[in-house]
């Protein structure tokens, strides 16, 4: 395939992912109010399983076509790091201060689950323990990691019905959405959302054609080039949540992103039916679950701390540390070979 059409599908993508993706925004806004769901909870299961659906897509054929599980591990772990390497370059963008300082801290809910979850990851993939704990073909940390998910969702819901009813209870809620029907704000926020997951499920595809010309290791692609392909739908949203000044549906839309991705390792693994697929994987997946928990680490610290200005001028150092982290790591898997 000539360079140049490589090249023409990739921007045909990004802009599509680009347009309908900063829509995708405005109607999840629109029904976080709507609903009564609030920002917080749409970003982290609606947006977040919309946005991850490039992700799951580029797992599933992974898995069953191409088999190359360190693709999909690779993909999805990666997916995770990359999403809170997004949080710095939504700090950068943020002009009040430091973002996290201005989110819930009801999403220290599911960073701590996140950990939880990578650390699940990190045990299957390094394998400490002499015997094997399967089911079939199933690992046991699979069936950790949809317990997990679904004690996340139904924590972070309960969280927010009892912060939004305590809200109600002191404050008149402000409603800016009048104008816009329930039924519009579904609809075009299902249009958008199809194209977005049409187009950001096609970028891996042609992201791994790319990475292979260049010659590079299957876990390098999965957890770099690819990873950034298929996070692309969550940049996009979550800039475009950002310019609605939807701090909490940005942030949420990134930690929900990084939950839904972990889940999906479960699912590959059930479709994955020679082994269980973080048996097989290289153990250098571990590292980076690894630097996903430090990342998890240093933003939730950044919520708890809160600080009211940005110590470098332009970024927090909460966001300055997610960078400098997630740039050596790559720099040092590149370096590895």
């Amino acid at each position: 395939m000539p360079w140049w059409n490589v090249w023409l599908q990739f921007l045909i993508c990004t802009a599509a992912i680009a347009v309908c993706g900063a829509q995708i925004s405005r109607y999840g806004d629109i029904l976080a109010e709507k609903t009564g769901m609030g920002r917080t909870w749409m970003g982290l299961v609606v947006l977040a399983a919309v946005t991850s659906l490039p992700e799951a897509a580029t797992g599933v054929s992974a898995v069953l076509w191409v088999d190359a599980p360190d693709i999909t591990v690779g993909d999805l772990l990666g997916s995770c790091a990359f999403n809170l390497l997004i949080l710095a370059f939504v700090d950068l963008l943020y002009p009040s201060g430091p973002a996290l300082t201005a989110a819930d801290r009801g999403h220290l809910l599911a960073a701590s689950f996140g950990v939880v979850m990578l650390g699940v990851a990190a045990m299957g993939i390094m394998r400490p323990f002499p015997v094997a704990l399967t089911f079939g073909h199933v690992g046991l940390s699979t069936l950790i990691l949809f317990f997990c998910y679904l004690a996340a969702m139904r924590s972070v819901f309960r969280y927010q019905r009892r912060e939004r009813a305590a809200y109600r209870a002191e404050h008149e809620e402000i409603l800016v959405y009048q104008h816009i029907g329930l039924g519009i704000a579904v609809t075009k926020f299902v249009l958008n959302a199809l194209v977005v997951v049409a187009a950001g499920s096609w970028l891996p595809r042609v992201a791994d054609d790319v990475a292979h010309l260049m010659g590079w290791h299957q876990s390098l692609v999965g957890t770099t080039f690819v990873a950034a392909s298929t996070s692309l739908p969550e940049l996009v949203v979550t800039v475009g949540a950002l310019r609605l000044g939807a701090v909490d549906l940005a942030v949420g839309n990134l930690f929900g992103s990084n939950l839904f991705n972990l889940a999906l390792l479960g699912v590959m693994d059930l479709l994955y039916f020679k082994e269980p697929i973080l048996g097989v994987v290289a153990p250098a997946h571990a590292g980076t679950a690894v630097l996903a928990i430090l990342m998890t680490g240093v933003a939730a610290a950044e919520l708890v701390y809160g600080p009211e200005k940005k110590a470098l001028r332009w970024i927090s150092w909460g966001a300055f540390f997610l960078a400098f982290i997630y740039a050596a790591y790559v720099l040092l898997l590149m370096l590895s070979g």
